[in-house]
């Protein structure tokens, strides 16, 4: 019986908790700053948000799918695919990270200028006077790294918490 067909049990429980919280803390401590702290975030910044928005209802189903007592490997595959999704969100990380230090270039069409404002008063045209913030500069700072660099270890983490809680004996 290999550790992806074994019975899933209390680890895996545990696992899908802990990841649906963090991931869920993860991308609301992002629209924390960004929609109270007034932080806008770039095109990349939005990218990164991605495995977190699958991440965290894919994690709620293993949390159900654990509880429930489905068959072991769709709650060990859940977490499998929670861990690969914290994977891609690492990649994105270290991307956005590199390009914040100038270690490779970003992509050309992040912070395009936006087209001037036609004098509308909707929202739909406010929408278009908004110029996005620039992939290659970090709004913000704290301990050294910048978001991008804050997200690469929380998908580290998180990518190894899912991948260990999966394999895990129940």
């Amino acid at each position: 019986m290999t550790a992806v067909t074994a019975p899933s049990g209390r680890q895996q429980t545990l696992t899908a908790v802990f990841l649906l919280v963090a991931m869920a803390l993860t991308v609301g401590t992002a629209l924390g700053f960004e929609h109270i702290g007034g932080y806008m975030p770039c095109k990349l910044c939005l990218e990164q948000r991605m495995p977190y928005y699958i991440g965290v209802p894919l994690m709620a189903l293993a949390v159900l799918s654990s509880t429930l007592h489905w068959p072991p490997i769709v709650t060990r595959g859940l977490l499998i695919v929670g861990g690969l999704l914290m994977a891609y969100g690492l990649y994105l990380g270290v991307y956005h990270a590199g390009v914040e230090w100038a270690w490779w270039q970003g992509p050309t069409d992040c912070a395009v200028v936006a087209p001037a404002d036609t004098g509308g008063a909707g929202v739909l045209d406010a929408i278009n006077t908004v110029i996005p913030p620039s992939c290659n500069k970090a709004a913000l700072r704290v301990l050294g790294l910048s978001f991008a660099g804050w997200n690469v270890i929380a998908s580290l983490v998180l990518a190894a918490v899912a991948f260990r809680g999966a394999l895990a004996r129940a």
